[in-house]
Parts: structure tokens; sequence; C-alpha cells
């Protein structure tokens, strides 16, 4: 387990919309550098990457032409082994974004894969044997390639699946068991490609949708896990400060596969969903628990959460997220206080947690836009950095027309200059809790997880972390609840009092306690 994840705090960076610095309208490598500082300000010692590869773009880059090379658009190998080397110097760690389970249908393997004639390439991919075979249960594109044959997709049709292999096997004429060489020689590429940026100055990897690579298997998919405890081997032994982080949100199966970390994920009826984004399903309500109405239920989430951090304590670790680049970021849904409180709650969980770009000031979710790059619903939250009130917020000295997406204008954006400016802004709310965070061992990564007061449909929710208490009433209303200690308030969002071994919290407050 690399040691440095146990303070970490990492930022997620959107590549094309964080910041660009030569004014093409396309965010770039060289404008990620000149905002190293300000990632280092903020107490994010971590950057999550997201893809800079060779692509097409048809999905944003998660559809890789080559993975040795940087996106022309982004700037070279050269500026991104420079990126890793600034980072470095000022303490900051950054993985490079994998994709795994597919590549792009411009991609020079694919390209030879579909080649009628045999070649090395010919089972990277998962073929049919003949044109007329389409079993329904695939995702397969039928009769548009030279090969006698139809492939798997994992997603997109740009997408075309890696072949590591099918645990079930319903077609043995085509569907090859992992063990099989060509199989194996997908695995062997995987391990060659990381081993290739790390030797380049990265620190690990997200891995995008981990899960994703045997196929026929369901469950604790056990094939996959095998890949994964494979390249994990490798990594401990060849790169043992490296980190690899899953898209999985099956923490007591990922970790056990290998992964050091685990992402919480927005999935419908789960626990992440059940604190930021659950919606009444007949009238579209806020029913999350952090919603100022008061109708979530925090043991819903718990009953989730305590089980899965149970089964990976001392093994690895959860990693929850303000937003993503997939995920409508929470302003959508919460009002500006709503969001401090929870991303500030977020900051004060065991686990590795991560910080969207852009919401420790509360970008909005820009509604109504046109998809880009296979963004669709979630191109909203892709939009640029709002760095000050200058041209386009700063992103970028391009006319407005020759942005990657539309810049934020109106009337209630926010910046990062107009936060800096205000005592009680999210940016400089979110700035104190990472800071008391990284000051104090119990409140990091490992730090232990015990709950004080959870009501069915009640609020405040109160846990305690080492000797600091947390108590949160997200509400609208005053809320109570028992609390039997003394201590010190070393962090606040509203105002708590403790009267006759109750704690009376304000609407819409957070206390943290140092115990006496």
């Amino acid at each position: 387990m690399p040691s440095w994840l146990k303070d970490a705090v990492f930022y997620e960076i959107y590549p094309q919309t964080f910041c660009d610095s030569n004014g093409d309208g396309i965010g770039d490598i060289k404008g990620i550098e000149s905002k190293l500082d300000y990632v280092k300000s903020l107490g994010c010692n971590a950057i999550w990457l997201n893809p800079v590869y060779d692509s097409p773009f048809m999905d944003a880059g998660y559809d890789v032409r080559n993975y040795y090379l940087v996106a022309e658009r982004y700037g070279t190998n050269e500026d991104l082994k420079n990126l890793f080397k600034k980072a470095h110097e000022i303490g900051i760690r950054i993985l490079l974004d994998l994709v795994p389970g597919h590549t792009s249908d411009q991609n020079e393997w694919f390209k030879n894969s579909k080649k009628a004639e045999k070649n090395e390439y010919s089972n990277r991919y998962i073929w049919t044997d003949s044109v007329w075979e389409a079993p329904p249960q695939y995702r397969l594109l039928c009769g548009i390639t030279d090969r006698d044959g139809n492939y798997l997709v994992n997603y997109f049709s740009s997408q075309p699946a890696l072949n590591y292999g099918f645990n079930n096997i319903t077609h043995p004429s085509w569907q090859l068991p992992p063990s099989h060489p060509d199989c194996q020689a997908t695995v062997k590429t995987l391990k060659d490609i990381m081993r290739f940026w790390l030797n380049m100055g990265c620190d690990g990897f997200r891995v995008d949708m981990a899960d994703s690579l045997v196929k026929n298997e369901d469950g604790e998919k056990p094939e996959t896990c095998k890949v994964w405890k494979n390249i994990r081997k490798m990594l401990d032994e060849e790169y043992p400060d490296a980190a690899i982080i899953s898209e999985w949100c099956n923490p007591k199966v990922s970790i056990r596969a290998g992964f050091h970390s685990d992402f919480y994920l927005d999935h419908d009826t789960n626990g992440y969903r059940i604190l930021f984004r659950n919606k009444d399903k007949e009238t579209g309500e806020c029913t999350a628990v952090f919603s100022k109405n008061g109708k979530g239920d925090i043991t819903e989430f718990l009953d989730e959460y305590l089980d899965d951090l149970s089964e990976t304590k001392g093994k690895g670790y959860i990693s929850f997220i303000t937003c993503n680049h997939d995920t409508p970021r929470m302003t959508r849904m919460f009002n500006s206080l709503e969001a401090k409180i929870a991303y500030s709650f977020i900051f004060l969980m065991p686990g590795v947690p991560f910080m969207y770009y852009g919401d420790e000031i509360g970008m909005s979710y820009m509604e109504g836009l046109n998809s880009k790059e296979g963004g669709y619903s979630r191109t909203g939250t892709r939009t640029p950095m709002q760095w000050d009130n200058s041209i386009n917020h700063g992103f970028s000295s391009a006319p407005s027309n020759m942005l990657y997406l539309p810049v934020d204008t109106s009337k209630n954006s926010v910046t990062v200059e107009d936060q800096l400016k205000d005592p009680d802004s999210i940016l400089n709310t979110l700035k104190k809790v990472i800071a008391i965070r990284h000051e104090n061992e119990e409140l990091q990564s490992d730090g232990n997880f015990e709950v004080v007061y959870a009501e069915k449909n009640k609020y405040p929710f109160i846990f305690r972390r080492g000797k600091f208490l947390i108590a949160v009433n997200p509400t609208e209303k005053e809320q109570t609840a028992p609390f039997d200690f003394s201590g010190d308030c070393v962090f606040s969002i509203g105002t708590a009092c403790v009267e006759n071994k109750n704690i009376v919290m304000y609407p819409q407050s957070l206390v943290l306690i140092k115990i006496k």
C-alpha cells in the first residue's frame, strides 16, 4: 500500500476545460502546469487527470487511439513528463486515467484486427465467427468490416472491447477462456502501457470501468479480479509507490482484487445517491440526506457503508467524490450552502477523497448544452473552469465561439477570484476543512469511524473519528440529539450548542469538535 495515500486529497482535472495556455479554446497540459500552485493552495496533494492520450475524441478521450502518445491538442509527451516533474517538486502526485477495457475503433490494433487475414491482433478484440452470428445478449456491431464476423463493443459504437476472455463460455467457437495466450497477451500489453507512463513519472492510475474486462461473469467477477491481482503483483514488485484506484463501486470486491481504493459512485439506490442525489420517483423532490428539506434517511446510507468499511479496513480505501465528469454537479440539486455542508462532510470522512474541478467554488451544472464528444447529459458538468472576471472567466483568450464548451457567464456565475475575497465562501471553507484533515491523522484516510447518533428519518447525524466529533444538520430546521461530550469547536458551518447533555444544532450546520 503506498503510504502517501493515507493523507492524499485528490483534485480531478478535466483537461479540455481547465486552463488553455495557447488560446485555441481547449485546455492543455501547460495550462494545468500553470495552475499547480492553485491546486496546492487548496490543500490537494494529488491530481487525477482525465485521459490525455491520442484519440479521435468520440468519447472525450475514453476512446484511445494510441496509449503511448499524448493528444496533440493537449501538448506532447515531453509536456506531460514535465508536468509530472513540476508537480512532484511541490509535493503533488498525478494519476493518469487508464482505459483497459476498450480502445477507439481507429486504434492501429483494431485496424489490424478487422483485417480478413489472420494476424497477431486478430484476437486482441472479441469477434464472432460469422457476420450472420449476432447473439442478442451481446452489444455487437455487425457487417461493417472486411473480416467475416461481428465485434463486441464496451459502450459506444466507437469502442471495441479488448479481449480478456469469457468466464462462462456459451459460444465455444469464438469465446476464449481468460487463460488463452491471446487473452494473456492483452494483459501483458496493459502492463506494458502502465510501465511506460510510470517510468515517465506518473504516480499510478485511476482505472476506467475496472470491472468490465472478462466477459460473461457476474457477482464478484473472479476472472476480472485475477487480472487485477496479477497487475497489483507487478506494481508491488516494480512500482511499490504507485497507486491504482478503481471505477467499480464495489469496494469489498475491488479491494480484494488488488486496488488500493474504489470510488463510491452515484449508482441507483447506493449509499452515495442516498446522501447526495436521491429524488422521489413520483414527485422528483430531492430526498437526499444532505438536502435542506430534511427528508433523507442516514441509516439507509450506513447500512451499506458500515459493511463496506468493515470489509475493507486495513486493506484499502473507499473514495468519496464531490462529483466527477460523469455526474451532474451537486449544485444542480443543492444551493451553495447545501453544497458547502456536503463537500465539507466528504473531507471529514475516512478514505481517499476526490474534489472535482470547480466544485470548490460551487460551479453550476449548465443546462441545455448540446452534447460534446459523447458527453450527452454529462456535458453540463464539463464546462470551463471559472478563474476570474476577465474574458471567458480566465479559461482561455480565444474568441468565445472557439471554446471547447461555453463558459457560464450568467449573472450568478462564480469565480475563484471572487470567492478568494469572501472568507465564508465554499472555496475558503473547503481550504480550512482540508487543512484540518492534513493536520490530524485521525481525520485522514486510515482514521477510525464510529457512529455516535443516527436514527431512522431523523437528524442530526453525529460520528466520531478519534478525538474528534462531527455533527451535521443539513436541514432548515433546528435539530437536537443526546450529546454527553465536552470539547472545543475547531471548525463550524452555522451554529450548535450543548445544553443539558444535548446538542442543539441550528439550521444547516456542521461542527467539528475536539473532545477534551
